[in-house]
């Protein structure tokens, strides 16, 4: 293999990589956890598409490597260049549920008079959950609504050893370092 084979083929490694990095911080930019958009690794990533899209590449499996991960990162831009569009335009809905996480937003106000009644909490709980572990990149396979219900009854009753029988909790989702997370609050009876 010369050189010039070798250093290619590191530099499609290279960019595998941080396209491998960029989706994960975008995820996290997204979901909340992270505060910016990573524009500095992105103009990385743009800048290596651009050398190698320039560069003749004579072994077919390095070309067809580059092609694939070219393709990725295409699609990875244009999702999400339409996202932050919808950011931008307030139509974002991992927005509106990182609203209700924090209790703000439309989906945090009561409902008005003669309106529909809110549904039942467990199951917003659990789709908050479910919501939040997909925008995380954590698995929901094999998470059910009945699994996750003796979770909360085992987090309950190691509550209620500490604080008393009495003490009654309100579970909430919270993402902290990009993990989902059940959060308990003491409710006053």
């Amino acid at each position: 293999m010369s050189s010039q084979t070798q250093s290619t083929e590191e530099v499609i490694e290279t960019l595998e990589r941080k396209l491998g990095m960029l989706k994960r911080e975008y995820d996290q930019y997204f979901v909340g956890t992270r505060p910016r958009e990573p524009v500095l690794l992105r103009g990385e990533v743009q800048k290596t598409v651009a050398y190698l899209s320039n560069t003749p590449i004579q072994n077919t499996a390095m070309r067809f490597k580059f092609s694939s991960v070219n393709s990725r990162y295409q699609a990875y831009k244009r999702q999400w260049d339409e996202t932050l569009r919808k950011m931008e335009a307030g139509t974002y809905e991992r927005h509106r549920f990182k609203a209700r996480l924090h209790g703000t937003g439309e989906a945090a106000a009561p409902p008005a008079s003669g309106g529909k009644p809110r549904p039942d909490p467990k199951s917003d709980l659990y789709q908050e959950y479910m919501e939040a572990r997909r925008a995380c990149g954590q698995a929901t396979s094999g998470i059910t609504r009945d699994k996750l219900e003796k979770q909360l009854d085992r987090q309950r009753e190691q509550l209620s050893k500490k604080f008393g029988a009495d003490a009654s909790f309100q579970f909430r989702v919270a993402v902290e370092d990009g993990k989902v997370r059940l959060k308990a609050k003491r409710v006053k009876s």
